[in-house]
């Protein structure tokens, strides 16, 4: 039945506009695979973290800080973590 649903079928209003955002077979799809469960949509800044932060580490020069704090929207002690992170993770760490 589900082949004969048109977006025009979907009353919920919620669920119509993820219809149309991602087209009708799209959303088919989704509701065959987790229809009936919950999902969660990550934001935007979520998924290109780890993007960000190695263009960051690529963009730093030792003492760029408050540039790329501005240039990425972050404060200046972030750029530093971001930075010293990847110094970090090459290095063995100890619990106590």
């Amino acid at each position: 039945m589900l082949d004969k649903l048109t977006i025009d079928d979907i009353e919920n209003t919620e669920q119509r506009e993820i219809a149309e955002i991602i087209g009708i077979d799209s959303y088919i799809k989704l509701v065959k695979e987790y229809g009936g469960t919950s999902i969660y949509i990550l934001k935007e800044d979520s998924l290109i973290k780890d993007i960000r932060d190695s263009k960051i580490r690529e963009e730093f020069n030792g003492g760029n800080y408050v540039y790329l704090a501005k240039k990425y929207n972050l404060t200046e002690n972030s750029i530093r973590n971001i930075v010293n992170k990847k110094e970090l993770d090459g290095q063995i760490k100890f619990e106590f």
